[in-house]
């Protein structure tokens, strides 16, 4: 997911009586339209150091068989939250991410890879 000149996953605030795991599957489908995931690694999660004021944020690892994605507008922005979206090779994502990310995205290669 692009945002101006930053890309990045999807993710967002955990709202109450959420678990992380629903966090994230609500933000998926509020930032792209994805349902049914498929969460094959259960709740096995990677927190990003911390960062900015003091924020972390927690990634699960999800599988999709969609894939055309229509940003959705957000009732609060009137927009999209994002400017674009792309299915990327681990390669060019390594290439798109910051440093923060790219330990997360050699997390979920390694425990994807290990794991067929």
């Amino acid at each position: 997911m692009r945002v101006y000149n930053r890309w990045d996953f999807t993710k967002g605030i955990i709202e109450n009586n959420e678990t992380p795991l629903q966090a994230a599957q609500r933000e998926a489908k509020e930032e792209t339209g994805l349902e049914n995931l498929l969460f094959s690694w259960g709740n096995v999660s990677k927190d990003t150091e911390t960062y900015g004021n003091k924020k972390n944020v927690i990634f699960f690892i999800a599988e999709t068989f969609t894939a055309n994605i229509v940003l959705p507008i957000s009732p609060e922005l009137g927009r999209p939250e994002h400017h674009e979206f792309r299915w990327v090779s681990y390669i060019d994502a390594r290439r798109l991410l910051n440093k923060r990310l790219v330990a997360i995205l050699d997390w979920a290669n390694k425990l994807v890879t290990e794991s067929k």
